[in-house]
């Protein structure tokens, strides 16, 4: 009489047919359950990889949030602007050496060329090119973006004005006069300029970049300001953008 076929998966077919994997049994290369293509192992431990071990954000994006990327050179920017700050106020030897940098390079390129370069840092200049990218940042539905670069530059003045009384700091063809530290015009350029490039392309930052290296160097080279003033006004703007693009990301978290 004639046996009737067992089940296939039987102990007695072991023979036979080739072995089934076990419940609770450790697969090295089995992808998860689904179809999910993630490794498993049979503690529940993550494997042993960097991006196993990471653990997703609140949001689903594997790893953990970076730390904000401008906050170191926030701080270094900040600790200059200290610095040079108190050596212009005690008139130390970093402030006599920016002295006798500035008078060895005042008048070394055609008066022109330096005046050119100082005039990109004119409110006339540089606060329509922000109105400009402000406008098309609203009209992309950007609105909270144009607004804080709007107010970075309402901060200019506010931070400049009173620095230069503070420090009363005399130029350099005018040492009668006082009020030199920092400079205005490169603050205006820097935060014109990168505002613009941030509301309007990425791509731009180069552009602004060169603008607000040429109102520096066109304000030294032509006498209207010390090194160390410019110095200090580009430490300003860093601060300036790191506050607004900090709270331009809030605002659209």
């Amino acid at each position: 009489m004639r046996e009737t076929p067992r089940p296939q998966g039987s102990a007695s077919d072991s023979g036979t047919m080739q072995p089934q994997p076990r419940p609770g049994r450790a697969l090295a290369h089995t992808t998860g359950a689904s179809g999910s293509g993630t490794p498993h192992r049979s503690d529940g431990r993550p494997p042993h990889t960097p991006r196993g071990a990471r653990q997703p954000d609140p949001v689903g994006r594997p790893g953990t949030t970076p730390p904000v990327p401008g906050r170191p050179t926030f701080f270094c920017a900040l600790l200059v602007l200290a610095l040079v700050t108190w050596q212009v106020l005690v008139d130390g030897p970093l402030a006599r050496l920016d002295e006798r940098v500035s008078r060895s390079l005042v008048g070394s390129v055609p008066p022109g060329l330096s005046e050119l370069g100082a005039d990109l840092g004119n409110m006339t200049v540089a606060l329509p090119v922000l109105g400009c990218a402000m406008a098309y940042a609203a009209w992309r539905g950007r609105r909270a973006a144009a607004l804080y670069a709007g107010l970075a530059m309402v901060l200019v003045p506010v931070l400049v004005i009173p620095l230069k009384e503070w420090t009363a700091r005399p130029g350099p063809l005018e040492p009668w006069a006082a009020g030199y530290y920092p400079s205005g015009h490169t603050a205006t350029a820097m935060v014109a300029y990168f505002g613009a490039a941030f509301l309007v392309s990425r791509r731009l930052l180069p552009v602004a970049a060169v603008l607000t290296a040429a109102t520096g160097v066109g304000l030294v080279l032509r006498g209207y300001h010390w090194p160390l003033d410019v110095l200090a006004s580009l430490c300003l703007g860093v601060l300036i953008l790191a506050v607004s693009s900090s709270r331009t990301r809030r605002s659209s978290g």
